[in-house]
């Protein structure tokens, strides 16, 4: 449905890593996001802090004396995904930031929909990496992970697990 990647990997592609297991089981669940009565909103909060821990329990070193594999995105898929989950989430996407509330700054709102995306999009991209080169791809989550869509991440399962808290994972 969302297949951001030319040449994304088939679901019978063996995976060598827990990140790219977790990876492949998100990809999925955002991909089988909308269909009815497939309560996938709560399984992602449920995969989420294991794919946490999983790129925090890598060696901060794997990998990165290897050069980053640039892959070109589509940037329409990936705008078309955002859209998706943000209609599909509906009320549940937007969140306050941490800091929105203090002081004069101008208020500013998370959200999930574009959390979700971002992660969906650097697991995808990994998930390329480790099919063209499996040896790269657990230090390609992790340089992005820390550059980037962790941030994502966190900012989602906090908001998750305040849906969970109120019942809206359904």
């Amino acid at each position: 449905m969302f297949d951001l990647s030319p040449s994304a990997p088939e679901p019978d592609v063996p995976v060598r890593s827990e990140i790219a297991d977790l990876a492949v089981a998100f990809c999925r669940l955002i991909e089988s996001s909308g269909v009815p009565d497939l309560p996938w909103l709560a399984q992602v909060a449920d995969l989420l802090p294991r794919l946490h821990a999983a790129v925090l329990s890598r060696d901060p070193g794997y990998g990165l004396d290897e050069e980053p594999l640039v892959l070109t995105p589509d940037l329409d898929a990936r705008f078309e995904l955002f859209t998706h989950l943000r209609e599909l989430l509906g009320e549940r996407d937007g969140y306050w930031l941490e800091f929105d509330r203090t002081g004069d700054h101008c208020a500013m709102t998370g959200s999930l929909a574009d959390d979700l995306t971002d992660i969906y999009c650097e697991l995808k991209h990994g998930l390329r990496v480790h099919e063209l080169h499996p040896h790269l791809a657990d230090g390609d989550w992790y340089r992005g992970f820390a550059a980037h869509w962790g941030q994502h991440l966190i900012d989602a399962e906090r908001h998750l697990a305040a849906l969970g808290a109120q019942g809206r994972l359904d």
